[in-house]
């Protein structure tokens, strides 16, 4: 059975391995395929979108099915889809949620993102994604990783820009393509 238009998940975002924690939460629809999805988070985080992505998903710790472009930097893992040809509807199908799976961004940085989907509501005419709220500001591209990352926080290197505030963050800043 097709989705309806106006369904909406909503989803919170995690960014793995920073302390304290960098989160956002979103409202997107549920028709949106999963291309589109990398691009609400890329603008929910405030990444850029220079580099590769995948999503990974499976049973317990083996995260062996991949939803991503079809780009041979990839690791196909055990079942491979097509990010274009999969929508969150249809990835939720009949599953209970809130449903988990991992959103890897930058694959020489590694940036992991736990993505919940944590519950589905009717009757939002929108079509774009919708920012609910989050915490802290996302790490600047290209700064090196998740460890460098904190250690420039710890002050342990000096890289990141004096007008960079790690614990700011605005929703109404946020703007979804």
């Amino acid at each position: 059975m097709p989705a309806d238009p106006t369904d909406r998940f909503t989803v919170k975002v995690l960014l793995y391995a920073i302390e304290p924690v960098i989160s956002r939460r979103f409202s997107i629809r549920a028709t949106a395929n999963f291309k589109d999805f990398h691009r609400a988070l890329q603008d929910a985080m405030g990444w850029r979108d220079l580099h590769l992505h995948e999503f990974r998903h499976g049973k317990g710790k083996r995260l062996t099915k991949v939803i991503a472009d079809d780009d041979p930097d990839v690791v196909k893992g055990d079942e491979f889809k097509e990010q274009t040809t999969v929508t969150l509807a249809s990835f939720v199908g009949r599953r209970e949620l809130p449903l988990r799976l991992l959103y890897r961004y930058d694959f020489n940085e590694d940036w992991i993102h736990e993505i919940t989907i944590e519950e589905k509501s009717t009757g939002e005419k929108s079509t774009k994604p919708i920012i609910i709220d989050g915490e802290r500001a996302c790490p600047p591209e290209d700064c090196g990783g998740p460890e460098l990352f904190m250690d420039a926080l710890r002050g342990e290197l000096e890289f990141l820009d004096d007008r960079y505030d790690p614990a700011h963050f605005d929703p109404k800043k946020v703007k979804f393509r």
